[in-house]
C-alpha cells in the first residue's frame, strides 16, 4: 500500500509545479513600479489611444462670454445720459 502513494506523489508535484508555470505564464507581467508601468507580454498587441492635449485654459468659452457681457454692460453706460 505504501509503494502506491510514493509512485503518485512525484505525478502530483510534476503536474502542481507544471500548473503554477502554466498560471504564471498566462496571467501576464504588467507592474508598476516607482511610478512607472512596465509592459506586460501582450504591449505589442495592445491599442494605443492618443488623447491630444486640450487648451491650458479650460475655461475659455466663459471668459469669453464674460467679456462680451461686460463689454455689453459698458456700452449701455456710456448710452444713458
Amino acid at each position: 500500500m505504501s509503494g502506491s502513494t510514493t509512485r503518485r506523489r512525484p505525478l502530483r508535484f510534476t503536474l502542481a509545479g507544471l500548473g503554477l508555470i502554466a498560471a504564471i505564464g498566462l496571467s501576464g507581467c504588467q507592474v508598476d513600479i516607482g511610478g512607472q508601468t512596465l509592459p506586460s507580454p501582450y504591449y505589442l498587441q495592445d491599442d494605443v489611444q492618443y488623447f491630444p492635449p486640450g487648451p491650458e485654459f479650460k475655461l475659455a468659452r466663459e471668459a469669453a462670454a464674460l467679456k462680451a457681457a461686460r463689454e455689453e454692460a459698458a456700452l449701455q453706460q456710456m448710452e444713458q445720459p
